[in-house]
């Protein structure tokens, strides 16, 4: 599985996910986006963590910009 996420070093996240993207299951922003089956899964912040464990035993690509949440505007 390709995992991403702002929190490996040296790794240079580029944000990806707009303010346009939404969450699949509530319409909030989403800040996390997992690939399953060849399709694209995006979740808020909240239910990505709630979904996480078994997402990512089937997911093929993680990526992950929670890290932006805490980041000064």
């Amino acid at each position: 599985m390709s995992t991403t996420t702002a929190t490996e070093p040296g790794v240079v996240l580029e944000h990806r996910l707009t303010a346009m993207d939404r969450c699949d299951s509530c319409g909030a922003q989403a800040y996390i986006a997992a690939e399953v089956n060849g399709s694209e899964l995006l979740f808020c912040a909240h239910h990505g963590r709630k979904y996480e464990e078994k997402l990512r035993a089937v997911a093929t690509k993680w990526h992950d910009e929670t890290a932006r949440l805490s980041e000064a505007p």
